[in-house]
């Protein structure tokens, strides 16, 4: 291409001297410099389609604030489930934090909620210059681990403590609490949470509520001709997601292991093993189905769990991606024997209980 643009010029110039021959040493020197001249114009239009290129190549991988919500939405619901942190409050500080993904702090190092790394901080660590230069700031393995440390980070820290007074349906209480709290120097943190959470309607997250189901609902409510049996069709699209580091799916009302199993391609007794459920026993609505074999123990930094309210020793396998039997032999439990409010629960082999 570049030639193409050259080339017209370097002709008129040849076209102009009948040889090199009759030509003078002044026709020439003022040749040369003229092919001189041409020759760094080519190499500054070879650097500007460079940098055109470049900078639509960086535009096309950086992550919009949708897709960034779309991908991690289920994190932030699940670590709701677990702490009582609204996943609102969750996930619109990550957005803010790791710029949707894209900050250098998320990409080198998995960190998507700016937290430093403090005195107790015996993890990865990676630096960058915020409030002063060259700080040091917590390095994670994976996006997933990032996410259970910021709850960490809030249940573990006294001067986090009145957020949990609040309601877990208080995103805008949780916003100015975590601003007075001082998590962050900017004064406009907790309006700009806000903001977030307003405009991408995450509150609704807060009631379990994905980002498809919310434009499903509104496609409903407003009488649209949107077909209301895509909320129950086996066969529309559902994405594959990650949970535990593996692959899972969100089932739906109507669903059963012999609709899943057609729709991914997989054996409905293969569904059943890799889930710990006994023939006759189907799913229920919004529950995560894992599409592989669960594993022998927990991952990230999942150590150990303490039994809530309702919870059973297979509710607790499927939240942390444990096969059943391993989850029983691990706590030295016989199968079927009940589990109690308050029991605590070893997710990883000789991890200490009072760690």
């Amino acid at each position: 291409m570049l030639i193409f643009i050259a080339l017209p010029r370097i002709i008129r110039l040849l076209l102009t001297r009948n040889s090199v021959k009759n030509t003078t040493f002044r026709s020439i020197k003022l040749f040369l410099r003229e092919i001189q001249v041409i020759t760094i114009m080519m190499r500054k239009i070879a650097c500007l389609l460079f940098l055109v290129m470049f900078a639509g190549m960086m535009q096309a991988q950086r992550m919009s604030r949708k897709d960034y919500i779309e991908k991690y939405q289920l994190l932030a619901i699940s670590e709701m489930n677990r702490s009582g942190v609204p996943a609102s409050i969750k996930m619109a500080q990550a957005c803010l934090e790791s710029a949707d993904g894209n900050s250098g702090l998320a990409k080198k190092g998995n960190n998507h909620f700016g937290i430093k790394c403090g005195s107790q901080w015996s993890g990865g660590r990676t630096y960058y210059d915020d409030d002063a230069k060259n700080e040091c700031f917590r390095k994670y393995k994976n996006v997933e681990d990032s996410y259970v440390d910021h709850t960490n980070f809030l249940i573990n820290n006294q001067r986090y403590a009145p957020l949990f007074k609040l309601k877990a349906t208080d995103y805008a209480g949780w916003a100015r609490e975590l601003k007075k709290c001082g998590y962050a120097t900017n004064p406009q943190y907790d309006k700009l949470l806000i903001d977030i959470i307003e405009e991408h309607q995450l509150w609704r997250l807060d009631h379990k509520m994905t980002v498809r189901e919310m434009v499903q609902f509104e496609e409903i409510s407003q009488g649209s001709s949107f077909n209301k049996n895509l909320l129950i069709n086996p066969y529309s699209a559902r994405p594959i997601i990650p949970h535990n580091r593996m692959k899972a799916a969100v089932t739906r009302q109507g669903d059963t292991f012999e609709i899943l199993a057609q729709e991914f391609g997989k054996k409905a007794w293969e569904l059943r093993k890799f889930n710990d459920y006994p023939d006759g026993m189907e799913p229920k609505p919004d529950e995560i189905i894992y599409l592989q074999a669960k594993k022998k123990q927990a991952r990230g930094l999942y150590n150990y769990h303490v039994v809530n309210n309702g919870e059973s020793m297979h509710h607790i396998s499927q939240y942390y991606g444990i096969k059943l039997k391993q989850l029983y032999k691990m706590n030295q439990i016989n199968v079927g024997d009940p589990i109690h409010v308050g029991q605590v629960l070893q997710l990883k082999k000789k991890v200490s209980k009072t760690e």
